[in-house]
């Protein structure tokens, strides 16, 4: 027996029939069903999730642990929906307090990286009516022009309803459009939960989880790929978590266009539902473990470090998480301002290598579709 699978037989004394069946599951490389899922959710140890995860992402990527070298451009932080979990937007009736960016600052933060080993730009912001479907085309093409080699990831789902919506394109025409512009990729960002119930009292108003999965799809048929991700920790409940997952299982069983899930933890902070506390480590640690089982044709489980700080990060890539994001720089404010562990998310490339190889990993740097970047030292 190869030493990949001791750790999932180490931990089956003692287990109930449901969790042996689930592991031998596991061992044998076959799918669990959403019961089973709820079942880790409810009656796994920590330890026992963590093995079989581990088992999952050594048989698909050994040690390696994947990193980009990439920066973000946030065009506003203005936004017409009003999200209880957000604690980043401004409502466009009080945009003094945000910040606007013309075409020329944003490529003003395209050109400081001129002569820098980057590979990606990654632009998601608010939800702004004055820039439009064609105000973004602009952007990505003058980016372009500049530097033809960047590959160009952009807007979330919410982002793209709404612009296409206000052009009166269909989704199918919009992603089309930005495509031809030079939008290689979509990131992961709005999907939150797709159940309707607890979509309805966190986000009511942005578009629901069919247009989301839809969106994709269409970016998927153009040959784009994208990510995928799910905010927990807050009014929902394990079934709604698997729901979640499941259906993009099945997105992901249609199109195989997914490169990546991400679990993104809730944060409480300066939002409207700071009542709410925030999850502990272990279920943090449970739910990466339980993603990386369950969503067996996802090829990456990706853990974003500055929303869980370094160690925390550290820590997932026992539990089944297989990337750590990119080196970042100083340029998100999304999770700075919701109270994330890393008040100024930047870690360069030295810093990111060291934390993975503490870890017992081995850093591995990729571009966004997961090639691996060679460099002469």
């Amino acid at each position: 027996m190869s030493h990949a699978h001791t750790p999932a037989v180490f931990f089956l004394e003692g287990l109930s029939d449901s969790l042996k069946a689930i592991a031998e599951k596991v061992r044998n490389g076959e799918r669990i069903t959403p019961e089973e899922g709820i079942v880790l959710f409810e009656q796994g140890s920590l330890g026992f999730l963590g093995s079989l995860a581990n088992v999952i992402r050594e048989s698909k990527h050994g040690h390696a642990t994947y990193y980009n070298r990439n920066f973000h451009i946030e065009p506003t932080n203005v936004c017409v929906f009003s999200c209880k979990f957000c604690s980043y937007s401004r409502l466009y009736a009080h945009r003094e307090e945000g910040w606007e960016l013309s075409i020329d600052d944003m490529l003003n933060i395209v050109k400081k990286y001129d002569g820098q080993p980057v590979t990606e730009v990654h632009i998601v912001g608010g939800v702004h009516p004055k820039m439009d479907i064609h105000f973004f085309a602009e952007l990505i093409r003058r980016i372009r022009a500049h530097r033809p080699d960047l590959h160009i990831k952009g807007f979330t789902a919410v982002e793209l309803e709404y612009m296409f919506r206000k052009a009166k394109m269909t989704v199918e025409e919009g992603m089309s459009y930005l495509n031809q512009a030079g939008l290689a990729s979509l990131p992961g960002g709005g999907a939150e939960i797709f159940a309707p119930e607890i979509r309805e009292q966190i986000c009511a108003d942005k578009v629901d989880g069919d247009g989301w999965l839809n969106i994709h799809r269409t970016a998927h048929q153009l040959g784009m790929h994208s990510n995928a991700t799910m905010l927990y920790g807050h009014l929902e409940h394990y079934t709604h978590r698997i729901d979640h997952m499941n259906r993009l299982r099945q997105l992901q069983d249609e199109t195989g266009g997914f490169n990546c899930f991400i679990p993104l933890k809730f944060r409480n902070q300066d939002n409207e539902m700071s009542h709410i506390a925030e999850t502990s480590v272990i279920e943090d640690m449970k739910m990466y473990a339980v993603a990386r089982i369950f969503m067996d044709n996802f090829p990456h489980l990706k853990a974003y470090w500055p929303m869980l700080g370094r160690q925390n990060a550290q820590l997932t890539l026992s539990f089944g998480v297989n990337d750590l994001d990119g080196t970042i720089d100083d340029s998100t404010k999304i999770y700075s301002m919701a109270g994330s562990e890393e008040q100024n998310p930047a870690m360069s490339t030295e810093e990111l290598t060291r934390l993975i190889r503490q870890a017992g990993r081995t850093p591995v740097e990729r571009d966004t579709l997961y090639n691996v970047v060679e460099r002469s030292a």
